[in-house]
């Protein structure tokens, strides 16, 4: 008798198991047609290796450079690491991460990332828990996520669950069922591509009308933590013999003052980094505001976005003396696809634009 319930019970586990897995695949969101940000971190594994310069940050840079102009223009191979809302200190995970499968020549990191120095520091904490989902959910298993998601937990979601809503998505997100949609099924065991090497794609084109505000604040100081994990940030890359640059990304909200530029270049000076700020050099980028942000200025759209990349590939080029990869046949064939899928989906979406 105990012969016969022993393989009821292995087939009841295992059952119960694939139902379980099934379900939490079913309930996580899919991040295909909205909040496509969402589906940025899986991306990164598809194009890890050879890349010569990684990016690493929020929305200014997965929105405002192409890649594809770097290559088609200098031959250089790279790749972002964004993630909305980026923390400091998941951008140290992530490149930390990155070194285990690639160690590329420069790291460019965007300093709008030291304005955050708590996870709580955007205000919201059900909104911070979604944007750490975008980051998190989808980095790999390692020893690198649990700590980052450790740094990077609200007080909201240590109280509901902790590190256990990462570990099984389910506790998360079990009471989507009134949002399933088709999509949800579609994209049950796969993805579409929705970056470029991590390059989210904009078409549209909404000018800035006005002139932000620049309100004084009680406070310019970036935070103690911002500054732990850019010097972690900065030695890592020391140690694997690569360069570190910093950037400030040409998006005009929110407002970057005086006083965060003052102390950047005082790092920057401090420890030997270059630092380029792209919002002293618009004119030479060929940045136009009426034409080239679909959001009045926060971000730039595709024709932005290569000028973007254009200007700064000659400094990576020159200044940094990252290498022109066109001779290599093997990359210039992964490239040239790369360069077609890019251009197949900057056409598909302005004929979708202009059907609007």
């Amino acid at each position: 008798m105990k012969k016969r319930v022993f393989p009821i019970i292995i087939i009841t586990v295992l059952i119960t198991a694939a139902l379980f897995f099934f379900l939490q695949a079913l309930l996580i969101p899919k991040h295909m047609s909205e909040t496509k940000e969402g589906a940025m971190i899986r991306e990164y594994y598809k194009n890890a290796g050879g890349n010569e310069v990684v990016f690493i940050g929020d929305c200014e840079v997965y929105e405002n450079f192409s890649p594809v102009t770097m290559w088609e223009e200098y031959g250089i191979t790279s790749v972002i690491r964004g993630s909305a809302q980026q923390m400091i200190w998941q951008s140290y995970y992530l490149l930390e991460e990155t070194f285990k499968y690639e160690t590329p020549d420069v790291v460019v990191f965007n300093v709008l990332g030291m304005l955050y120095d708590t996870p709580k520091s955007i205000g919201d904490s059900s909104k911070q828990e979604a944007y750490n989902r975008m980051t998190l959910d989808d980095m790999r298993w390692s020893k690198l996520k649990i700590q980052s998601i450790n740094a990077s937990m609200t007080d909201e979601e240590r109280e509901k669950g902790g590190i256990w809503n990462y570990i099984f998505p389910i506790l998360r997100y079990h009471d989507r069922w009134n949002d399933i949609s088709k999509e949800d099924f579609q994209y049950l065991f796969h993805r579409d591509q929705v970056t470029d090497n991590g390059y989210l794609m904009q078409v549209g084109v909404n000018p800035v009308k006005d002139e932000y505000p620049r309100i004084p604040l009680v406070n310019y100081e970036f935070g103690d933590t911002c500054y732990e994990y850019l010097d972690k940030m900065r030695i890592l890359c020391e140690e694997h013999d690569c360069q570190f640059v910093l950037v400030k990304a040409p998006s005009l909200s929110p407002v970057w003052y005086d006083e965060y530029e003052e102390q950047v270049e005082s790092y920057a000076e401090e420890h030997n980094l270059l630092y380029f700020n792209f919002l002293e050099h618009l004119d030479e980028i060929g940045i136009d505001w009426n034409t080239d942000t679909y959001d009045q200025g926060l971000h730039l759209n595709v024709y932005g976005a290569e000028k973007m990349a254009s200007y700064f590939g000659q400094i990576l080029s020159v200044e940094c003396g990252v290498e022109d990869k066109r001779q290599d046949v093997a990359l210039t064939a992964l490239w040239e696809s790369k360069t077609e899928t890019y251009q197949q989906r900057k056409a598909k979406l302005e004929a979708e634009k202009q059907e609007e």
